[in-house]
């Protein structure tokens, strides 16, 4: 435009030579109409980008994550203004709930430190778009939370019904784009998971879960594997869905009621290594691991990761380290038993 603006005022001089004054009036009205408007009106003006406080900052229903972020241990706000990140950012209203679900008035009661750690377990390192989580449909990731150990927290993710993140908070709005990653705002604080959280969050352990469950155990097993507090951190050999259909089919009965509740139980504590965090890389060969039924299962790596029961079953170890905050899961592919 300012080209053709100029190429017009030259042909006014030129023509001012040989027009009357009255019609070169009316032609430096026409140009400066045509060609000489202020560029200005013309002009979009496009938003500068934003990073991913920022763009918290800009979002009316995430001033408590913003103020969550700047009350919390780790200088949070600095961390995520660079990086790369995806974050899953907890509504006003999921604030509200986890505040009154754990007893606090307000942000301000919540200890610096844990509200640090809560607040990491929502942030993934790299840009994670949604997806990418549906073309794989559920597993496990990590986040930038930790145990008591430093160990990474795993988080778990299920698209089967939405977006669903360890069973318990859905995405509201998904890949708010940002200069330094992504944002996925959600309907729920995700607390640190134990195991537990895990297990019934996965539906490759619903007849696990099944079992713990049955109301004629004794055993507290639920709050066993929930607890944070004596005896832990714990280690759980968790078997499959398919694994339990396998030891039904080896014990020639039809569903998990026709076994006694005392071996029930013993089976189960089988399954559990109190007061240790056995990660993967911890297994040496022949290593024995004690459970909490008394007995100890094998470790056998000559044909990968195994666990060989007392009466020489062998159960394949076929995903591991899924870290919880009160100890680790390792995914087997047969029920282990005690010694009969």
């Amino acid at each position: 435009m300012p080209l053709l603006c100029d190429s017009l005022k030259q042909l006014a001089m030129i023509f001012q030579k040989f027009l009357k004054p009255t019609t070169l009036a009316l032609l430096a009205i026409a140009f400066s109409f045509v060609a000489c408007s202020d560029d200005d009106e013309n002009t979009t003006n496009t938003p500068e980008p934003l990073n991913i406080v920022e763009t918290a900052l800009e979002t009316a229903d995430l001033s408590s994550l913003v103020a969550a972020l700047q009350a919390a241990d780790g200088d949070l706000v600095n961390v995520l203004s660079g990086g790369e990140f995806t974050v899953l950012a907890p509504t006003n209203a999921a604030f509200d709930s986890f505040l009154t679900a754990n007893g606090f008035a307000d942000l301000s009661e919540v200890p610096t430190d844990v509200l640090a750690n809560i607040l990491l377990n929502h942030v993934v390192a790299g840009t994670v778009m949604s997806t990418d989580l549906t073309a794989v449909g559920a597993g496990y990731t990590q986040t930038n939370a930790t145990n008591m150990d430093g160990d990474v927290l795993s988080l778990y993710f299920n698209t089967s019904n939405g977006v669903v993140f360890n069973g318990v908070s859905t995405v509201a709005q998904a890949d708010i784009e940002a200069t330094n990653g992504v944002i996925h705002i959600v309907d729920q604080v995700i607390g640190l998971p134990t195991i537990a959280t895990f297990a019934t969050a996965d539906p490759t352990f619903e007849t696990l879960v099944a079992a713990l469950t049955r109301p004629d155990l004794e055993v507290p097993f639920v709050t066993i594997l929930s607890t944070t507090g004596a005896g832990t951190p714990l280690t759980a050999f968790a078997p499959t869905n398919d694994a339990f259909g396998s030891l039904l089919t080896e014990l020639g009965i039809d569903d998990l009621s026709q076994i006694d509740v005392n071996t029930l139980t013993a089976v189960l504590l089988t399954h559990v290594v109190g007061e240790a965090n056995v990660r993967a890389e911890d297994l040496t060969q022949d290593m024995p691991v004690s459970t909490l039924v008394g007995e100890s299962l094998t470790v056998d790596l000559t044909n990968g990761p195994q666990l060989v029961d007392p009466n020489g079953r062998v159960a394949n170890i076929i995903a591991n380290n899924v870290q919880a905050y009160n100890g680790v899961v390792h995914v087997i592919d047969k029920v282990v038993l005690p010694l009969l």
